[in-house]
């Protein structure tokens, strides 16, 4: 049985037995990663999967059932799956089928040629890297982690009101960790890089930008506590942006798990804040025409210039809200829910480089890694306290570097307190992108 006939055989089957509207979302992918240390590979896996879900209404209640196997069996089971699923629902909203928009967009996120790259010549990438980082000075101990990674990855929606939706994605994905000692310091720096075309990624610029921070922070020490004028640099500010994104869901607005409920059209941030929200940013990693609906995407700003313009909404947020769904319907797996989520969430860059930032604010710190996230920040209330490094800015220059404090705020007084936002728009190997940001002033816990 052929995957078209078997999708075919799981719509009639849904038919006969009385569900309303079905779809189904198939999702498939081949992936591999590898790692070395050492001189020798010590990590190498290649995978491919595949495995498709069936949500359907029934008696007006959606249910689901999930499968990996394509046969004619899978398709009865899956069916009175959905039936079971829908008839134990206590989620009494109401939930429905897309029939699909008229158009959409086009968006280009798959590559060929990445997928035609030979094994051997990505293992040999991660060998050269970690040789290349080695020889860049005799400080560099070792590499803890050095990893080189490929995907490519399918989804297809099909619905019983004849839509059928494809959208193929594929990348690339290399980081180190160099370990830099002297004396009695040991410290870590990180490389990485993104990209669709093997070809552009750099051994050089890899390996130089991990032993750049690692050898720069082996004279970090702590500053004295107090408040500090401060700049959150363009690969840390994502890192914040991730563990809060969820205030901006209306899934988690409805569900009193977001302060930003009810307030669309109300100020809540600076003027120089613009937050978008894009499913067609060229490039993107998570850039897609269409969402796990079947909704056309499109860009919308969530913030505007300081306003909150709309929060992200799937179908059953939207209906229930009365608004139109912004496209954001997301599944964390073929087998998973419809929930919402983000696609490439990034504070619009301004025109100032992060040396004019740094010129502007004379004195301060510039905070370029947060860690502790999980723990240490409250995505609810927004209140964070977390370990921090970076370095101190003296009359406008970068100078010492900083480790083992402790930066604490909130994140919607932060949004309110950004001075200003910089050029350097950077996504740190996610779809959560920022450029630097002057958050004016901050507290530090140090020595």
């Amino acid at each position: 049985m052929t995957i078209d006939q078997f999708i075919q055989a799981l719509l009639d089957g849904a038919k006969a037995a009385g569900i309303e509207a079905a779809e189904i979302y198939l999702a498939s992918g081949d992936s591999f990663r590898a790692m070395c240390q050492q001189g020798e590979i010590n990590n190498y896996t290649v995978n491919s999967t595949r495995g498709l879900s069936l949500r359907g209404l029934y008696n007006g209640k959606m249910g689901y059932a999930a499968t990996e196997a394509f046969d004619e069996e899978a398709v009865s089971q899956l069916v009175e799956a959905v039936i079971e699923s829908a008839q134990l629902t206590e989620d009494t909203d109401v939930q429905e089928i897309y029939k699909g928009d008229e158009c959409y967009p086009e968006v280009n996120n798959y590559q060929p040629a990445l997928d035609q790259v030979e094994e051997s010549r990505k293992l040999s990438f991660i060998l050269d890297l970690e040789k290349a980082a080695k020889e860049k000075d005799p400080r560099i101990l070792q590499l803890a982690y050095n990893m080189i990674s490929t995907s490519s990855d399918e989804i297809r929606i099909v619905n019983s009101y004849g839509l059928d939706l494809a959208h193929r994605d594929n990348i690339a994905y290399a980081f180190i960790n160099a370990v830099a000692k002297e004396g009695d310091r040991v410290v870590t720096g990180g490389g990485f890089q993104i990209s669709r075309n093997f070809d552009e990624l750099s051994v050089d610029k890899i390996a130089s930008e991990a032993v750049e921070e690692a050898l720069f922070m082996l004279k970090a020490a702590p500053v004295p506590s107090g408040t500090y004028r401060a700049i959150i640099h363009a690969k840390c500010m994502p890192d914040l942006m991730g563990v809060f994104s969820g205030v901006f869901s209306a899934e988690a607005a409805q569900k009193g798990m977001s302060l930003l409920a009810g307030k669309e059209g109300e100020i809540i941030a600076s003027p120089v804040v613009t937050l978008l929200d894009d499913p067609l940013l060229p490039g993107g990693l998570t850039s897609q025409p269409f969402d796990a609906e079947g909704v056309a995407t499109r860009t919308k700003a969530v913030i505007e210039n300081g306003k909150l313009t709309t929060l992200l909404h799937n179908l059953k947020t939207a209906r229930k809200a009365g608004v139109k769904t912004t496209g954001n319907a997301a599944k964390s797996g073929y087998a998973g829910s419809v929930n919402v989520s983000p696609s490439n969430f990034y504070l619009k860059p301004g025109e100032k480089t992060l040396d004019q930032l740094m010129a502007d604010m004379e004195n301060g710190l510039v905070i370029t890694e947060v860690s502790g996230l999980h723990a240490g920040a409250n995505p609810i209330s927004g209140d964070f306290s977390l370990i921090a490094q970076g370095y101190t800015v003296k009359n406008g220059k970068k100078d010492a570097p900083v480790e083992q404090i402790t930066v604490a705020g909130n994140f919607y007084q932060l949004l309110k307190n950004i001075r200003a936002v910089g050029s350097d728009l950077c996504f740190p190997g996610s779809s959560m992108g920022s450029p630097s940001v002057d958050v004016g002033e901050i507290a530090v816990a140090g020595k």
